[in-house]
């Protein structure tokens, strides 16, 4: 925590130093707003929402004692079970029926379906990369992944690979013959493009010309009308550039000249203060709000190296055409950014209260994410976020409807705070915690003025799935939890909830993670299922994927799926209630070996990153070396899963021991290329090997099983010795 000189005191409360000199001389630069007014506004929050706070986190922790209680006294019976979950308050009624009312909500989020990235914002060049992934080359995202198969060409090869070129023009002419077709023609087959009379006319080699299709497709240009070097079209709510230059070296080989092809790819990106961010103190805290205020100025930079030039990036500008009844046209070249703020969980070092304490996160991150965003709302940069005037404020990890009524008391006191007009703050609401699911409706109920988002969280929900479930029996492998009846009913139950209560038109509806990030056909082949399953956006982990990712927009009418979607109710409530048990003796000592190793080796290829070298996110090879994201979701699942074969003898406490020693010298082995990293073997006397062990031997034990808390502990220590705030590493227990 550090001592109280590391700390100015004002409004009662203990703000870090580092914190209070960033929003003093830099979130306030520009701002007609006190600093006074700020601590003493953080200090009324804090005051009085705090005991609220810690009330909500006392009933997690009740209803699941109690859960495990009657797991303990009874052998389960589906009904029963639900009938129990009721008398404790655990399962709600269902209200009437109701739409949400958001207002001042940008296309983006409205009405654009298309995939969404989710980004640690306290990484500059990442943040950058997705704030700028609004558009991506379909050419460049085919060739540099693995959408072709190996007989195209390489896509490592030094310099332009013309088979694989070749290829790459083909599958993106068949991309626009489907959804930007020609009539009686093809793409392949033009010599030239031109704008006549508001039209795009294409010749063709023996001289003829045609137009599109659907004429409207058509939206604007760049260059001369006869020789444009842009044109712009449209389909299903989506633009998409042709990008014209015969004297490019990809256009030097296309009859007219076409050496690109760009789509709007994500149109919202996710800045991250949580889950993919590993910030414990008042020092991480500025680099996250450094970073967002940078991208609400319009003036975050990053000076980078790639192909051995130097540049610095920064955010795209706006794209300019001529429409095609000949005004001037202007498109954002940049997503519409949300921001996630912590759940309501955690509590930071940031900012301690009278007493000491540290503060809850969350209510940090609602003031201090609300100010910085005062730039965009007032236009003091040259672009603008939210052409709407709105917020937009994704909340993670909250357990019902008091939770999420809680989050909205929050924004409303945040925006007296700034002056703000009420619902300026809006909520995206993760659904991702097992209370949340199965009272949907009642979770939306108290944010129907604010809410802007759902989405499944596959990854957190199973997480919380197995704490829930931890004294019932044992769980099946992780591989066959995607199987189970209860996420199949979550995922459908999600967008049936959605369309019930009016999200259509007005909010998000939204799908999780594609966790391979090198695995870009098999994405390209699964993932559309969720456009088809109503989903008007779903996440990716890299601009390449978004951009392959928007191709399931244009194959699939995602209002029209919902339309359809929404006259039916498809998932059962007695499906959610399933529990994902197993029967153990099913399984050879191999197969239970091999879940271990699995799972062992996903935990410390992720902690070692995340306690060393305080990265929240990356992608972590798995126990084949294939890389995967990886982010405390997933270390949640893996560290829970084990807890659970622990509890009911399906492994022992030496096994899993032995293990872990083993599968760190596997991580030790894959990261030994990397300068920066420490191997936790042979002596296996670290704060990320005893991380792992915490997690696993007290996952019973640790709130709704997260990881945060042994986590920020871990790595607090690790920093405290690094600065000589401890003389010696502490005893570690399993080591």
């Amino acid at each position: 925590m550090g001592t109280h000189n590391n700390y100015i005191q004002q409004a009662g409360l203990h703000i870090d130093r580092r914190l209070h000199s960033f929003i003093v001389e830099e979130a306030l630069d520009g701002l007609d707003l006190a600093p006074d007014a700020v601590w003493s506004a953080l200090a009324e929050i804090v005051r009085v929402l705090t005991p609220r706070n810690r009330a909500l986190l006392r009933r997690r922790a009740e209803l699941q004692h109690r859960i495990d209680e009657w797991h303990m006294s009874n052998a389960f019976d589906a009904e029963a079970y639900e009938q129990f979950l009721r008398s404790i308050g655990y399962l709600l009624p269902e209200g009437d029926d109701f739409h949400i009312s958001t207002a001042n909500v940008d296309l983006e989020i409205a009405s654009i379906a298309s995939p969404q990235l989710v980004v640690p914002v306290n990484n500059a060049r990442y943040a950058l990369n997705a704030a700028n992934a609004r558009w991506g080359s379909l050419y460049d995202a085919v060739y540099g992944s693995d959408m072709l198969p190996d007989a195209h060409g390489d896509p490592e090869k030094v310099g332009f690979d013309p088979v694989r070129g070749e290829a790459v023009v083909d599958y993106v002419r068949q991309f626009l013959d489907r959804h930007l077709p020609l009539q009686g023609a093809s793409h392949a087959d033009v010599t030239a493009y031109a704008v006549e009379q508001g039209e795009l006319h294409a010749s063709l080699a023996k001289g003829e010309t045609c137009t599109l299709e659907d004429p409207q497709q058509f939206v604007a240009y760049r260059g001369d009308a006869q020789q444009p070097s842009t044109l712009l079209l449209r389909h299903h709510g989506l633009h998409v550039e042709l990008r014209i230059d015969p004297t490019h070296p990809v256009g030097r080989s296309h009859p007219a000249g076409l050496f690109d092809v760009q789509l709007e790819a994500a149109a919202t990106v996710i800045q991250d203060c949580e889950d993919s961010v590993a910030a414990v103190d008042g020092e991480d805290k500025v680099q996250v709000y450094r970073n967002w205020l940078g991208l609400m100025k319009g003036d975050l930079s990053f000076d980078m190296e790639k192909g051995g030039q130097r540049f610095t990036r920064r955010l795209n500008e706006d794209r300019e055409y001529r429409s095609a009844d000949g005004s001037s046209l202007r498109l954002k070249g940049r997503a519409l950014m949300l921001v996630r703020n912590v759940g309501h969980l955690m509590t930071t070092p940031a900012v301690l209260d009278a007493e000491g304490e540290p503060i809850h996160e969350g209510l940090l991150d609602a003031l201090l994410t609300s100010l910085i965003a005062l730039h965009d709302l007032r236009g003091k940069g040259p672009y603008r976020n939210s052409e709407a005037g709105s917020v937009y404020i994704v909340k993670p990890k909250m357990h019902g409807p008091d939770e999420v009524a809680f989050a909205c008391e929050l924004f409303a006191m945040v925006e007296d705070a700034l002056a703000l007009p009420r619902n300026t703050l809006k909520l995206g609401l993760m659904d991702e915690e097992r209370r949340t699911t199965l009272n949907l409706k009642e979770c939306i109920r108290p944010a129907r003025e604010r809410l802007i988002f759902i989405n499944t969280g596959f990854l957190d929900r199973t997480g919380d799935e197995i704490h829930t479930d931890m004294l019932a029996g044992p769980v099946v492998r992780k591989n066959d939890m995607k199987q189970q009846p209860w996420i199949r009913a979550y995922e459908d139950w999600n967008v049936d909830i959605g369309l019930a209560c009016g999200l259509s038109g007005r909010a998000q509806i939204g799908k999780g993670m594609w966790a391979m990030p090198d695995e870009m056909a098999a994405m390209v082949e699964q993932k559309i299922a969720h456009p088809r399953t109503g989903a008007s956006t779903a996440w990716v982990p890299s601009p390449t994927a978004a951009t392959l990712h928007a191709m399931h927009y244009h194959e699939v009418d995602v209002w029209a799926e919902q339309a359809k979607l929404g006259s039916q109710r498809r998932a059962r409530l007695q499906d959610l209630l399933t529990l994902p048990l197993a029967d153990p003796a099913q399984w050879s000592a191999e197969d239970i070996q091999q879940e271990l190793d699995n799972n062992c080796q996903g935990i410390l290829g992720y902690v070692v990153r995340w306690i060393d070298q305080g990265v929240g996110c990356s992608k972590v090879p798995d126990i084949h070396d294939t890389g995967l994201m990886e982010d405390r979701a997933t270390l949640r699942i893996s560290a829970q899963h084990i807890a659970n074969w622990l509890y009911h003898g399906v492994v022992s406490e030496k096994q899993v021991m032995l293990t872990l020693r083993r599968m760190a010298q596997v991580v030790d082995r894959q990261n030994a290329d990397d300068p920066n990293y420490r191997p936790m073997s042979p002596d296996y006397q670290d704060y990320a090997f005893e991380s792992a062990c915490q997690l696993i031997f007290h996952g019973r034990e640790v709130p709704s099983g997260y990881t945060e808390p042994v986590l920020h502990t871990m790595r607090l220590l690790l920093k405290q010795q690094q600065g000589g705030q401890l003389q010696q590493p502490p005893v570690l227990r399993f080591a």
